[in-house]
Formats: C-alpha cells, sequence, structure tokens
C-alpha cells in the first residue's frame, strides 16, 4: 500500500489454526476472524441496562466553523486513509472553501439531530500486518488487525468527543 513505508516482511509459514495450515483464503478467513472476534458469540447480560440512571435530555448546540478547524488541525497527514482513501490532508484541503466545510457542518448535525448515524461512517476495512520481533509467523496471534473507519466518521467523532 503506497501510505506505508516499505519494509522487509519477516519469513512466513503457513498460519496453522486447530492444527492444520491455512492453504486457502477461506481457511484463512476463518483463522483469522475466529482468532480476532473472540467476543462474537458470547452471552450477554441485557439486564443491566435496567440498571442505567435515566438522565433527562441536553439541548444539543450545534457545531461550529471552529470546532471542525480545531479538530481537522490535530490530524496526522500520513495517517491510514479508511475505505474512503479520503486522507487528512484532502480534508484539510476541502475545509479551506467555506462552503464545503458548511455541508459537512450540515451533515454533523443532521445526525445528531435525527439521532441517526450513517452505513458509510460505519464501514471500515481491516488490514492485519505482523507483530514485530516474533520467532515463528505461523500462528493467526503473531498478526495485528488495524481497523480503519472513513475519515469523514472519524472527523465527526472528534468534534463530538471535544
Amino acid at each position: 500500500m503506497n501510505w506505508i513505508k516499505k519494509r522487509k516482511l519477516p519469513a512466513t509459514e503457513a498460519i496453522k489454526y486447530n492444527g492444520s495450515p491455512c492453504l486457502s483464503p477461506n481457511s484463512l478467513w476463518n483463522a483469522l476472524h475466529n482468532s480476532f472476534n473472540t467476543a462474537l458469540h458470547r452471552q450477554v447480560d441485557l439486564s443491566i441496562l435496567n440498571k442505567v440512571e435515566c438522565k433527562p435530555c441536553q439541548i444539543w448546540n450545534p457545531f461550529s466553523r471552529y470546532e471542525f478547524k480545531s479538530a481537522i488541525c490535530k490530524c496526522i497527514d500520513t495517517s491510514a486513509p479508511g475505505p474512503d482513501k479520503v486522507s487528512w490532508r484532502h480534508w484539510k484541503l476541502i475545509f479551506k472553501n467555506d462552503d464545503c466545510l458548511s455541508k459537512i457542518i450540515n451533515i454533523a448535525n443532521a445526525c445528531i439531530n435525527l439521532g441517526h448515524w450513517p452505513n458509510y461512517f460505519k464501514t471500515s476495512s481491516t488490514v492485519v500486518i505482523p507483530k514485530l520481533n516474533k520467532s515463528l509467523y505461523d500462528s493467526p496471534k503473531a498478526f495485528l488487525p488495524i481497523v480503519l473507519l472513513n475519515t469523514l466518521s472519524k472527523l465527526v467523532e472528534k468534534v463530538i468527543a471535544e
């Protein structure tokens, strides 16, 4: 990928899962999926939600240009983009146009007012990279999954968090 530095990859063998080598994309997918999504089928006790204290609703103040400009300037241009392939550098250029910035602020305000987080904001891609300094790379646990989200959703989340 053109957004990462080139480095020499460690020598690898076929990843083994449950004692068998993963020799097809399907078996590799199952090994990685079952290793990194171990909580997928765990039972969840929903009764704890009944114990959560109800808080009164508060008025949400609309987002400001300052909030978005402040959040975007903290973003590092060299960070990996998500599935949308739009980097922070691109967003910084887009935000120089006040009309574009206004449109993005309108989208963020609409998300809050409607109580809706679009599927586009939830879209991610996962890159699996080898962990450093492992003696063997024949186990799924020798690799690290990195989840990349669309940068626009990350930006809106940053502004909400501030």
